[in-house]
């Protein structure tokens, strides 16, 4: 579902058994050839010329994105769930975006699961090696119940990890979403997939790195996954994140904040109407609205959400800093 550019060094000598010359990641940067030789300030210039190009190929890749969001928010909506799973660097990002769902979003932690080769040891010590084994994908989904129902990303800048390349072929086998997503074309490594995203960020300026570009561009990719899907799951409302879970003292007056913005009362009120929720923002902004007390907000959210929009509209009440709780329904 992406334009894939001709690319060089695609050539059959470079296609040897073992090698991986010919993949777009491990190709040589010509504008990095004198490196080691550049002076500090050149080589930060050098960096930041450079790290425009993973925005690009993010925005090329935006088709296969949107594809993944909605093909993901499908399945949550039907009791999925969504798994990132990768080796080395790809595997330590998707842990790292889905560990930040629950406190952005207040979701459940099995909701969205970044699966790592390894296990948690690899994310302080390296253990690249375990992605040479196929079937350790396949296995590691398993041990976490990954089923029909769930969505799979699998994150591998070169797009040829056993690991992942296994846990995708698994997911198809059972009728699982497989999602692949790699920062060289189709063409040079083919991922067994139903949406095949590609992150075409070029050589890196340290040829092989791609902790590097590939890697800034693999994180932007899956923030747009993660916030996209959330989104459309209902748990924004305007740019405002009204499910943040309340688990310490920054997250407290963002809520707080969030909730004087968007109906007018002051920080005080805002306090006693989040206690009164039991610290839900969503729960409270509606409650604020419509004059209904906690029980019979929740209630109203069960059967018109789980989006605070959609519940407001069914109810005939609006977030406005102009009305006050006890306007009735318009």
């Amino acid at each position: 579902m992406s334009v894939l550019p001709s690319t060089p060094s695609d050539s059959p000598t470079d296609r040897s058994v073992g090698s991986r010359g010919h993949l777009l990641t491990e190709q040589a940067n010509p504008a990095s050839e004198q490196l080691d030789q550049l002076d500090t300030a050149s080589l930060v210039a050098l960096f930041c010329r450079n790290d425009r190009e993973p925005q690009q190929a993010v925005e090329d890749a935006r088709e296969a994105l949107a594809a993944a969001v909605d093909a993901i928010g499908a399945r949550l909506r039907r009791g999925g769930r969504l798994f990132y799973l990768g080796a080395g660097t790809s595997g330590r990002l998707g842990v790292l975006d889905a560990a930040e769902c629950p406190p952005t979003f207040c979701s459940p932690p099995e909701l969205v699961q970044g699966v790592l080769a390894g296990g948690a040891p690899a994310l302080l010590r390296s253990s690249e090696g375990l992605e040479d084994l196929a079937e350790a994908g396949r296995s590691d989904l398993e041990e976490r119940g990954f089923g029909p129902a769930d969505a799979l990303v699998g994150i591998a800048a070169g797009g040829t990890t056993p690991y992942v390349l296994g846990a995708l072929e698994h997911a198809r086998a059972i009728g699982a979403l497989a999602i692949a997503m790699a920062c060289v074309p189709s063409r040079q490594a083919p991922m067994p997939c139903d949406i095949d995203i590609r992150l075409l960020t070029g050589p890196e300026l340290l040829t092989g790195s791609t902790r590097l570009k590939a890697g800034t561009a693999t994180k932007m990719a899956l923030n747009i996954l993660s916030t996209g899907v959330m989104v459309r799951l209902g748990k924004v409302y305007g740019n405002r994140m009204v499910d943040v879970a309340v688990t310490n003292s920054k997250l407290e007056d963002r809520a707080l904040r969030i909730l004087a913005d968007l109906t007018g009362i002051d920080r005080d009120q805002a306090a006693t109407r989040l206690a009164d929720a039991g610290g839900s923002v969503k729960l409270a902004l509606l409650m604020q609205a419509s004059g209904l007390g906690a029980a019979a907000a929740a209630e109203a959210l069960a059967a018109h959400g789980p989006g605070l929009r959609h519940t407001l509209l069914a109810l005939g009440y609006a977030l406005s800093p102009e009305r006050s709780s006890s306007q009735g329904p318009q």
